[in-house]
């Protein structure tokens, strides 16, 4: 299994709940994509991203298919502009 996980923190944290919806919306659209968990932050600190993605996919090559996907890259578009920052993390285990 390898996880992507990516922290997104936002202009506008009202903005948090239509980003999460649109993240969510690759559900059931990417093949290579097995799981997808997004949460949104409900204890924020000066240290807070307003929202949490966790993708999970067969393996490193998953990821790379789904990097590109056009459903991803649409949810980038629209995802991109609200976005002050993200920080992400990848892992096999």
């Amino acid at each position: 299994m390898y996880t992507h996980v990516v922290l997104f923190t936002l202009h506008n944290p009202d903005d948090a709940q239509v980003v999460a919806d649109k993240i969510r919306s690759m559900r059931g659209r990417i093949p290579e994509l097995k799981h997808i968990e997004v949460g949104i932050d409900d204890r924020p600190s000066s240290r807070s991203a307003q929202v949490c993605l966790i993708t999970r996919f067969d393996d490193a090559a998953g990821l790379d298919v789904y990097a590109t996907h056009p459903e991803h890259l649409a949810v980038l578009d629209f995802v991109r502009p609200r976005t002050q920052a993200t920080i992400k993390a990848d892992y096999g285990s």
